[in-house]
């Protein structure tokens, strides 16, 4: 048995940053709508009740794909925007894993996986926002929630080598970490 076979919680519930992600897609949400690392389906649940839109959850970790599914949610397992046809969202929104974790820390469990963006909190954002723009219909927008603790600025460089314009569509202070949802567009 490994360890993602094992009793313990499976699916990333509802947290600071769940609520950052929800408050800027409530505002900003539009047409078809993909929550990439849906978790729990918690945002992706909000922003089809509260904006009345089709939203599509992934996560890889097919216990959170079940949760979301029991929220109400269209959820699929996935590795980020594999699946999924070139310009299909108008709206694409993730909360990455983020926390920087040292390789020999890491645990094999999907709460780990979950919250690990690996030794420098990025592992997921990079291959991340070079794929993005594939399923992105022509005049949408990505949602991407980063923490202070990932590198910010190493975050933006790699927001605009891919080819996007940003702005800070929500952010909070904690005393350990600024996170901040960053609205993606298209640079023109």
């Amino acid at each position: 048995m490994t360890r993602l076979d094992r009793d313990g919680p499976t699916v990333y519930q509802p947290a600071e940053d769940s609520g950052l992600l929800a408050e800027a897609a409530l505002e900003t949400a539009h047409g078809r709508v993909l929550e990439v690392g849906t978790g729990s389906g918690w945002v992706a649940e909000r922003i089809a009740a509260e904006r009345g839109l089709r939203v599509v959850g992934s996560d890889r970790n097919p216990h959170a794909a079940r949760e979301a599914r029991g929220r109400g949610v269209e959820a699929v397992v996935a590795d980020l925007l594999e699946p999924f046809r070139a310009d299909a969202f108008d709206t694409v929104c993730f909360n990455p894993p983020y926390l920087p974790t040292d390789p020999e820390n890491e645990w094999d469990d999907w709460m780990e996986r979950a919250l690990s963006g690996g030794e420098s909190g990025r592992e997921l954002i990079e291959p991340f926002l070079d794929d993005v723009g594939r399923v992105l219909a022509p005049d949408g927008v990505v949602l991407l929630l980063v923490s202070s603790l990932t590198g910010y600025e190493a975050v933006l460089a790699l927001v605009e080598a891919a080819g996007f314009d940003h702005e800070v569509a929500v952010e909070e202070s904690f005393p350990f970490e600024t996170l901040s949802v960053l609205r993606l567009e298209r640079r023109v």
